[in-house]
This record gives C-alpha cells, sequence and structure tokens, in this order.
C-alpha cells in the first residue's frame, strides 16, 4: 500500500544532512519511505495533505520517563525536606514493599507511553523510578510493557532497570547506599531473560536492551557481568552515570575509584555504552579534552551521552557544554528524562542554556540540537535507517502543526516551532508505516479514562513516601503546596 502525505514544509535528507522542502511530500509503501520531495508521479493508494505543518523524522528519546513523574515532587524541596524523599535505613531492612499493583502498574505505563506518542517520540528508551517499588523492575513487569508498546505502535529499546544498592537516608541524617547483592543479580537475570524475549517476538518494534540503575547502586559484580553479557549478545547498556559529585564520593567508598575508572575495569568501556548525563564534566576546562581527559576518554570508547536539558535544568543543573562534548567528538543524543516528554521545549532549553555556559549568540545552535534529537539517537542505537526522511529509510514520521494563531508568524518552520511552540502541537504520528497519533489522539486509547486513573495512582505514589521518610512526615509536610489552601467554609480575610 503506498501512502502519501504532504504538508507546507517537509524536512527531508540529502544523504549529509536534514534539508527543508516546501510544500513538500513523503510516500512510504509499508514501513519504508521510498520518495521524499516534490511531485511524486507514481502509485498512491492513500494520500492526506496536513496543509500549515511540519512534516518531521519522528524523535528519538533515549531516556523517556514510563512511570508517574516524580520531579514534579523533588525537584524544589528544601534539603531537609528532600532528605525524606528517600528510603530510610530502616525500610530498607524490613518494610519495603510494591506501592502499585501488577495492574496498576500497568496502567501507569499505557498512561506514559501515551505521554510520548502524543509528545511526537516515535522511538524509546524507558527511565522508571524504583522509589515506589520493593526493588526494581522485573522480568513480568517488562512482558507486560512490551506488549503495551506494541499495542500503541511505538518503538522501544526496552528492558527492566536493575541494581544491588538503594540510596537511604540513616537515622543520622546522613545519605548512604545500602546493598542487597541477591536482588542485584536476579534483577540481571531477569534483564537477560528478558533479552531472549525481545528476541523470541521477532518484532522490529521490540528490542532487548540492558539498562542498569545509577552506577553508584550497583557492585563492581553487577556491572561485570553486565559488560560481560553485553559482550556476549551485542547487546546496548544504557547507566546513569557523571550526574552528580555525590556519585564519586559514593563510589569512591564503596570501590575506592572514580566513575570513568570502574567503567574501564569493569568492561562496560568495550559495550554500546549510552550514558546519561555528563552534567559533572566541565567541557571548558581545556584538560578535559586533552589526552586522557573525560571527553577525549568518552569519545575515545564510542560512549553516547544522552543530553536531557530540560531535567537538568530542573534539578538546577547543565551541559558544560553540549558544543564542548560535540566538538570531543562525542555522539550527542537527547532524552526527557521526567515529564512533560517534551523535546522541543527540550532543545529550546538546551539551546540557551549552552549560550549561557558559552557566552556566544551562536553557540548551542538549533541544527545541532535537532540532529541530536534524530540522527544522533539513531547513530547510539545503530540505526541508519532511523532519525531521517529519506528513501530506504524506516518510515517514521512526527507532524507538528504551525496553523494555530498561538504560533505566530512563520520564520523558519523549524525554529519557529522550537521558539513559539511545544510538542504538544503533535498531530500525527507514523511508526513504521503504521498510524499511532491520528488527528491529535490516540485510536484505541481512553485518554480520559487513563488521565483519571493516572491521577488516583500519582495521589497513592505522593502519600506512600510518608512511610519511607526517616521521620515518618505527613506528605502535606513533604511536599508542602505553593501557598496554604484556603480552609472550606472560611472566607479569605484581607487586613
Amino acid at each position: 500500500m503506498y501512502t502519501k502525505i504532504s504538508a507546507r514544509f517537509v524536512l527531508g535528507f540529502d544523504g549529509t544532512r536534514h534539508t527543508l522542502i516546501s510544500d513538500g511530500e513523503v510516500v512510504f509503501e509499508g514501513d519504508s519511505i521510498i520518495f521524499v520531495g516534490r511531485n511524486y508521479e507514481g502509485p498512491v493508494d492513500e494520500e492526506r495533505d496536513f496543509g500549515q505543518s511540519l512534516v518531521m523524522p519522528g524523535l528519538i528519546d533515549l531516556d523517556a520517563l514510563a512511570d508517574i513523574d516524580h520531579l514534579i515532587l523533588d525537584s524544589w524541596p528544601s534539603p531537609d525536606v528532600a532528605a525524606g524523599h528517600l528510603w530510610s535505613d530502616d525500610y530498607f531492612a524490613s518494610r519495603r514493599r510494591d506501592v502499585f499493583t501488577p495492574s496498576e502498574r500497568a496502567t501507569i505505563r499505557e498512561f506514559a507511553l501515551a505521554q510520548l506518542a502524543l509528545h511526537g517520540i516515535t522511538t524509546y528508551m524507558p527511565i522508571a523510578s524504583e522509589i515506589h517499588s520493593s526493588w526494581a523492575e522485573g522480568f513480568d513487569e517488562l512482558v507486560d510493557m512490551a506488549e503495551t508498546s506494541r499495542r500503541i505502535g511505538l518503538r522501544g529499546y526496552l528492558g527492566p532497570a536493575y541494581r544491588s544498592g538503594v540510596h537511604v537516608t540513616t537515622a543520622a541524617g546522613s545519605r548512604e547506599v545500602h546493598f542487597d547483592e541477591a536482588r542485584g543479580v536476579a534483577g540481571l537475570s531477569d534483564a537477560e531473560r528478558f533479552l531472549d524475549h525481545a528476541a523470541g517476538l521477532n518484532d522490529p518494534l521490540v528490542t532487548g536492551v540492558l539498562l542498569p540503575c545509577r552506577i553508584e547502586t550497583l557492585s563492581e559484580n553487577l556491572m561485570r557481568e553486565t559488560a560481560r553479557i553485553a559482550r556476549d549478545r551485542d547487546a546496548i547498556v544504557r547507566l546513569h552515570c557523571l550526574q552528580s559529585p555525590l556519585e564519586d564520593e559514593l563510589l569512591q567508598r564503596s570501590a575506592g575509584r572514580g566513575v570513568l575508572e570502574l567503567l574501564e575495569s569493569t568492561g562496560l568501556f568495550g559495550t554500546r555504552l549510552l550514558i546519561p548525563h555528563g552534567v559533572v564534566i566541565s567541557g571548558k576546562d581545556p584538560a578535559a579534552s586533552a589526552p586522557g581527559g573525560p571527553l577525549d576518554v568518552l569519545a575515545r570508547h564510542g560512549v553516547s551521552i544522552v543530553h536531557c536539558p530540560l531535567t537538568s535544568f530542573r534539578y538546577q543543573k547543565q551541559l558544560d557544554s553540549f558544543d564542548r562534548f560535540r566538538e570531543a567528538g562525542i555522539n550527542m543524543c537527547l532524552g526527557t528524562d521526567s515529564f512533560p516528554p517534551d523535546l522541543v521545549r527540550g532543545m529550546d532549553v538546551g539551546m540557551h542554556l549552552t549560550r549561557m555556559v558559552e557566552g556566544r549568540a551562536d553557540a548551542g545552535t538549533l541544527a545541532d540540537y535537532f540532529d541530536a534529537a534524530t540522527l544522533g539517537g539513531a547513530r547510539a542505537l545503530g540505526r541508519k535507517d532511523l532519525g531521517r526522511l529519506a528513501p530506504g529509510m524506516q518510515a517514521d514520521i512526527t507532524v507538528f502543526s504551525l496553523g494555530h494563531f498561538g504560533d505566530g508568524v512563520v520564520e523558519d518552520p523549524l525554529r519557529t516551532l522550537v521558539l513559539n511552540g511545544t510538542a504538544r502541537q503533535v498531530t500525527d504520528t507514523f511508526v513504521a508505516g503504521r498510524p499511532v497519533v491520528v488527528d491529535g489522539a490516540l485510536p484505541g486509547v481512553d485518554l480520559d479514562a487513563l488521565r483519571a486513573g493516572g491521577q488516583g495512582l500519582f495521589e497513592a505514589m505522593r502519600a506512600a513516601y510518608s512511610e519511607r521518610d526517616v521521620r515518618r512526615r505527613a506528605s502535606d509536610e513533604l511536599f508542602p503546596p505553593t501557598y496554604p489552601h484556603a480552609e472550606i467554609g472560611r472566607p479569605v480575610v484581607v487586613p
């Protein structure tokens, strides 16, 4: 079946770079693109004109929220309150539990994946919080998530998150990592089992990957075994590290070495390694890109950095800088890591943070950031057929409307979208040629019911923080409102 879509603007690919086509057309047969340009004269079975829109390659999110958002709770409190967001040591020792049932976790996954789709993401690698689990993710949970992802129609790089340690607040108020190595080994076994499950599905929309948690929550044994399995199976590894000074402090206590030394000694540098976030490295320091410096080391080992500008910004961090990492030869890709899963806003924030760090208006170009959201993500996944619109590529396509009065005037369509808009301007997406988002909706998904269910589960998650807090504070104390809530029935009196 031949499908032709057209729009005022199409962002094609000329073999070297993205290129803008006015009044452009994209034609695909099945899951593959056969034509990008103007005045197509071949067969057409189905046709759609998107009018005042920008058609672009589907966005790739390699640190995509697949959970209920917690940043809305933990990105702003005072240090005293923030300490209560972690597990207490006695909760770790004897009281830990799953806050949600498997059915509730399935609803959470559907809620999150629907959000990804509606924000124009076509390919994703998930990130989920373990704070409300008894330990981490399991095999059955990811099997269920894979089925939800397939039903919605997204392209997922999936695996259960696993760890051998967890951050806790002690009774004395200090922050430590407490370990349960048996749970870590079991988690890795689940992850390896899921690699087999994903391969057995024989579905191009599901690929198994290894997704260990933060590096300071892994034993050296778990890191070495992850590296061994990754090499044996040619599997991608994504490992959160280089994101906090506390990370190195905790690793020095537990292993006597820092992040880069452990990545080397455990063999993880010999894998297809993706690292979110890299914010502890100062790329402006000349030593960083000199031989043996951290940027040089990452580049030599072919590491991809998953930059999450909006989330880093909200946690008072920034990459120093996107341009320096690129110039060092490191592949840059993008992630969202929290809600909203909006790579348009992420590109906007990232560009402006880069300009602030570099002190130049021409730093952090939109072209470089958009390349990271498309070509860089495809490169990290080893997929030359993703991230671009050209004949022979997968028909993964995102359509953004530029037709609303609130969009303002259109200068350059991509720049207008990023500076004036958000990813909520998505009207349609296709993954492997299949419509996923259609006219701003997800066919077959009751978004109203999903939103109501998600709100109820969020309230349960919020309430459960109290039982983990070292001081057992009520949720309203852990998460005070912006302004006090007025008492029902009492008038607000202005003195």
